[in-house]
């Protein structure tokens, strides 16, 4: 329980949390690099970035086919 109070606590870097949910999105990551994010980022902002760029993901998918079917 101490662990995720701490990790809640962690300061927040949007940059590279955006940054490890794209790369989470890409599939590919190395191991060190995980590991340092794990150490740094708040598991509850990673969370959020990955839902909203998820949905702007599907969003942009969306209007792609939209203007290519018009």
């Amino acid at each position: 329980m101490q662990e995720l109070k701490q990790a809640a606590a962690r300061r927040p870097n949007l940059l590279q949390t955006v940054s490890a949910v794209l790369w989470s999105f890409f599939g590919v990551r190395k191991g060190r690099d995980h590991d340092r994010d794990m150490a740094q980022l708040n598991p509850v902002h990673v969370v959020i970035t990955g839902v909203v760029l998820g949905v702007l993901f599907v969003l942009t998918l969306l209007m792609i086919v939209k203007s290519v079917i018009n």
